[in-house]
Parts: C-alpha cells; structure tokens; sequence
C-alpha cells in the first residue's frame, strides 16, 4: 500500500492538486461513495452488475484513491487499523457455535 500511495501522492503534486485538507478528502469520499451506490440504485445487484461492471469499479477505485489520501495526511497505517478493527468486531461480535 505505501508505494500505491506513494504513486497517487506524486500524481497528485504533479497535477497542482494537493495536499487536501483531511476534511475535503472526508466530503471526497463520501461523495465518491454516492457514485457508487448510483449504480444499484432501483436495480437488482446483478443487474447492476451486468450493467455498469466498469463504472462500480471505478468508483470503487475513486473511493480507495481518496482514502489512501486521507490515511496519509493523518499520518494513519490504514492496514494496521483494519487489523485491529477486525480484532476489535471478532470481539463484539463472536462466531455462534
């Protein structure tokens, strides 16, 4: 993950684009989330799927790309904190046996 960030840091100081303030790539990725979730609106998923496969990755891409950002600007070990998320949800919520 550092050199994925490392090349959208670069890509981003190449253009004139940055750094962005945590708050503007937070409003970033929720409305690259909206994006997302434009293409299954009033559809099944499958048909969404099969419709706009391309579109939902992008976004997804779109989502991840600002996210990277936002970790990076925090000074934050996004894959570190995921880890520790998962340790934190197995704990609250346990597998039923």
């Amino acid at each position: 993950m550092k050199e994925l960030t490392q090349r959208i840091l670069e890509f981003r100081n190449e253009r004139g684009w940055g750094p962005y303030q945590e708050k503007d790539l937070a409003i970033s990725i929720a409305l690259e989330a909206s994006e997302l979730l434009e293409n299954f609106q009033w559809r099944s998923s499958e048909d969404a799927i099969a419709e706009s496969e391309q579109n939902i990755k992008e976004e997804m891409a779109d989502v991840f790309i600002y996210l990277l950002q936002l970790a990076h600007e925090m000074n934050i070990d996004l894959e570190k904190e995921a880890y520790k998320k998962m340790e934190k949800n197995a704990i609250k919520y346990p597998v039923k046996s």
